[in-house]
């Protein structure tokens, strides 16, 4: 389906976990940020989702490495989609915290590395994340959390 941002009516009725999969297959527009940083979901089952994401040198800073906006973003996509995937219809969330450590610098010189999110816990108002960003071999490069809330979509809410 290509790039973009899904219809009202196109995720109406769906949990958040369909919603992901419909986009994992590709039945749903997949965001254009992705595209930009060059990223990619892989993985999605309840309270879980994996993105692959392939540093490249256009993600550089100043510094000669990739930029921790980079890392943070993928971590948050993996973090914020593994609650999507909590979500009954109708219901939404929003993040309220979001917390990344850099453990170590990527270069292009690591051929990608997969953000792997995973929900704590999801309540009525409140749910909590990790994820943790680790290179083909095994190597952390960083990890994150997040806390977001959880409510009732309403009428003029987009997704």
């Amino acid at each position: 389906m290509g790039c973009g941002v899904a219809k009202p009516e196109q995720v109406a009725g769906k949990t958040g976990l369909e919603i992901m999969q419909a986009m994992l297959c590709g039945e749903l527009p997949y965001p254009p940020m992705a595209k930009t940083l060059d990223f990619t979901i892989i993985e999605v089952a309840a309270g879980r989702t994996v993105f692959q994401g392939t540093p490249k040198f256009g993600h550089y800073n100043p510094l000669g490495s990739v930029h921790g906006g980079w890392f943070a973003t993928l971590l948050d996509s993996a973090l914020g989609c593994a609650v999507q995937t909590m979500m009954s219809p109708g219901r939404g969330y929003t993040t309220a915290e979001l917390g990344v450590n850099l453990v170590r610098a990527i270069t292009t010189k690591v051929p990608r590395v997969r953000a792997q999110g995973r929900v704590l816990h999801c309540g009525r108002q409140l749910a909590t994340a990790e994820a943790r960003l680790i290179g083909p071999d095994g190597t952390l490069y960083a990890h994150g959390t997040t806390t977001c809330l959880v409510f009732e979509l309403g009428r003029t809410t987009k997704i």
